[in-house]
């Protein structure tokens, strides 16, 4: 185990391993061997990312309406609608 100065041990960078694994990998010390850095993804919910999305472009299909409204009362060009 490998302290980070973090005052915590990090399995993941390193680990004690018995002699007898050393010799089962064929005193193979690649560390990949014996501690992998991969790390999960995380998992995302599409449903909630999609009503997020759907909910910010009814946003802003209204502010775009609304700014419209004020460039048409200014006399000014409109802004395309999303």
């Amino acid at each position: 185990m490998v302290n980070q100065g973090r005052g915590e041990w990090e399995g993941r960078y390193a680990r004690r391993v018995p002699i007898a694994e050393i010799e089962e990998n064929g005193y193979n010390l690649n560390i990949s061997r014996y501690v992998s850095t991969a790390q999960a993804e995380e998992e995302i919910d599409l449903q909630a990312v999609h009503k997020e999305l759907t909910t910010l472009e009814d946003q802003i299909a209204e502010a775009t309406q609304r700014h419209n409204a004020f460039l048409q009362e200014l006399g000014l060009p409109l802004l395309g609608t999303p």
